[in-house]
């Protein structure tokens, strides 16, 4: 979450008007994240998120994420749920840009990582797999392989600016990858982002799920690498083995992995950490001046894809 955009008093107060949320009473933007404008919104009726959509964010996307927020919540799954108008549209535009309030979740994202918290994200993950299913539509991921190269052929002329021989590197994982990426996995909606800052905590207890402007439909095992990369490293960039071990353990416990799944794994995590770290590439790449939100490095994951290239087996994250 970040603030790009500054929204008047004046129209603040009459896109909230047009739902049933009484008066405006506090107002405050949330700095953290890269995609969106967020704000605590706070009325007579309670405590909200609203989110204007910035140029990252298709619109043509929007009725997939906010649809998908209402189909998880309908099952249970503990995620903001959009607030309709009046008129009964949830998705509005406020300062020139697509807009929405969503519910506001009570808890915070763990600042320090235990093997607790990934035992939530992994039980978090599987039920999110399988309250996703019947979800009427659809959305290809577009961060995947062809999205990789996108990614790459934009950057690599710069990428020496980071790491010497980098865009060499990331060529020769990029066609690896290209010729040994698992297909006919099981598949769905999945988060795509599920890091830290996207998953709250009451003390030791998942209390709920935010962010899901990268969901889409993929495999839920790839879901499970992202899930791996982004909560089992260690500062020093080592790997966890007990916080891998306890994030797959719960999510087994919801949703089984099929033994095909459990192959992939290392290939996904490989995938996984090219995906984030050729984002955080091009983002630093092309970080305009003064900007308020500050990139993150890209050569973290470039340790953590160095890590996976060397698992052979899922012995390697904890289990047998």
């Amino acid at each position: 979450m970040a603030v790009y955009t500054d929204v008047p008093d004046d129209e603040l107060a009459a896109f909230v008007a047009e739902y049933d949320l009484g008066a405006v009473t506090a107002f405050k933007g949330i700095a953290e994240g890269v995609e969106n404008s967020n704000f605590l919104l706070r009325t007579e009726r309670g405590s909200y998120i609203l989110t204007l959509y910035e140029k990252r964010v298709r619109a043509e996307d929007l009725p997939f994420f906010l649809g998908l927020m209402e189909h998880l919540a309908g099952r249970g799954f503990a995620c903001p749920t959009p607030v309709r108008g009046r008129d009964g549209i949830a998705l509005r535009r406020l300062c020139n840009r697509p807009a929405a309030i969503v519910t506001f979740l009570e808890g915070l994202w763990p600042r320090r990582i235990h093997a607790v918290h990934c035992a939530g994200v992994g039980g978090a993950m599987a039920q999110l797999h399988l309250a996703g299913e019947g979800f009427a539509l659809s959305r290809a991921n577009d961060l995947s392989l062809a999205g990789w190269r996108r990614l790459l052929d934009a950057s690599a002329e710069r990428a020496h600016e980071v790491r010497p021989d980098l865009a060499r590197e990331l060529a020769a994982e990029l066609a690896w990858l290209e010729a040994n990426w698992p297909t006919d996995l099981p598949a769905g909606v999945i988060h795509a982002d599920l890091f830290p800052d996207n998953i709250f905590f009451r003390g030791d207890r998942m209390s709920g799920v935010i962010d899901f402007y990268f969901a889409c439909n993929d495999a839920f095992a790839y879901d499970v690498a992202i899930g791996l990369n982004a909560w089992c490293f260690e500062p020093d960039g080592s790997f966890n083995v007990t916080k891998a071990r306890a994030l797959l353990t719960r999510y087994e416990a919801t949703r089984p992995l099929s033994a095909a799944e459990y192959a992939a794994l290392p290939v996904l995590a490989r995938g996984s950490a090219l995906r984030f770290l050729l984002t955080r590439l091009y983002d630093w790449l092309n970080h305009p001046p003064g900007a308020f939100v500050k990139p993150k490095d890209p050569l973290e994951y470039l340790q953590k894809l160095r890590f996976h290239q060397g698992v052979r087996d899922v012995g390697s994250y904890g289990l047998g």
